[in-house]
């Protein structure tokens, strides 16, 4: 079948199928099950009116559970048994994982990539959004620096080969290193320092999104309160940090842990990079090379990820619900 006439297919039996169960349930309780007539009309109209939200519900609920709630059980369960998954082990695959070093090693890099990508990546775009309000060509500053966010992960790593590469002649780190007269090496063999190179191409992208979403914020803010800062006799440094970003400090909590949870989900610049080699793992990455070899520990690493993940999207569902109070 043509892709086009598959696509146009789906949208019409998934429009013509929520029509369908809206229209039918609503007929079902209204006619059959709580019907508006005879001497309980008032209590039948009132428990339909009860039930209704639910019918209307019920389509998300069952896909979450379906796509989302079922396959967290699922991968649970699969992380109890061995790599053949006909033997039941417990939490040994989890004892297992805490006992290895090269998992140490990846928890520790996540816990960097935590701490250092979702700082950078909200302290430069916090800035850019303060300095480039102040230009006349501010929005086209913005637009280039917005434009890493249109480039993937794997793309966005590839243009960073060439930035790293250890030829003088294409890398540019190797290029100055070799200007000055010291010798040439791979940045990404360097132990430790070559997780921050990797951190930094995912701040390269993500300034961009926290720019944006931070710009607005600033916006946001009343004139009148810079105002009146001003005429108390405040500096352009102190309405910044003691006017501003105070009223925009929720906006900031919220791109801050937007981005941490991408951070602990990332996966293709390490890949593409390095493929977890010279002390670079994190989790994901440590996930995939016991994917196609041993499902059970793989499955294990993936629910430590989603533990992790968790709370942080907790946070940050609360965060945004009290911004949009």
């Amino acid at each position: 079948m043509s892709p086009v006439l598959q696509g146009i297919l789906t949208i019409i039996i998934g429009v013509g199928g929520c029509v369908g169960y809206f229209y039918g349930s609503n007929l079902l309780l209204d006619k059959v099950i709580f019907p508006a007539r005879g001497a309980n009309i008032g209590r039948n109209i009132n428990r339909a009116n009860q039930v209704r939200p639910w019918l209307f519900l019920f389509p998300a609920v069952f896909a979450l559970g379906v796509y989302l709630a079922y396959p967290v059980v699922g991968s649970f369960y699969r992380s109890l048994f061995d790599r053949s998954g006909a033997n039941f082990i417990g939490l040994g695959n989890y004892v297992d994982l805490f006992n290895e070093g090269t998992f140490r090693v990846a928890v520790f890099n996540n816990l960097l990539w935590v701490l250092v990508v979702p700082a950078l990546a909200t302290f430069f775009g916090l800035l850019i959004a303060q300095l480039t309000d102040r230009l006349r060509w501010g929005n086209i500053a913005k637009s280039l620096i917005f434009m890493p966010m249109a480039i993937s992960f794997v793309g966005a790593s590839l243009i960073w080969r060439f930035v790293y590469s250890a030829n003088p002649d294409i890398g540019i780190i190797n290029a100055l290193r070799d200007a000055m007269g010291l010798a040439v090496l791979d940045p990404l063999q360097v132990q430790f320092w070559n997780n921050f190179f990797l951190m930094f191409i995912l701040v390269w992208i993500q300034t961009g999104f926290a720019m944006v979403i931070l710009s607005a914020a600033l916006r946001g803010i009343p004139e009148e309160t810079i105002e009146a800062a001003i005429i108390d006799g405040a500096n352009p440094f102190q309405v910044f940090f003691k006017i501003k970003v105070p009223q925009i400090m929720g906006t900031i909590v919220v791109v801050w842990t937007t981005i941490t949870i991408l951070v602990l989900k990332v996966f293709d610049i390490v890949y593409t990079m390095t493929g977890g080699n010279f002390g670079t793992h994190i989790l994901p990455s440590y996930m995939m090379t016991y994917m196609f070899r041993d499902d059970g520990r793989a499955t294990a690493v993936a629910f430590v990820i989603m533990l992790l993940v968790l709370p942080v999207m907790i946070w940050n569902i609360r965060q945004a619900r009290a911004e949009m109070r």
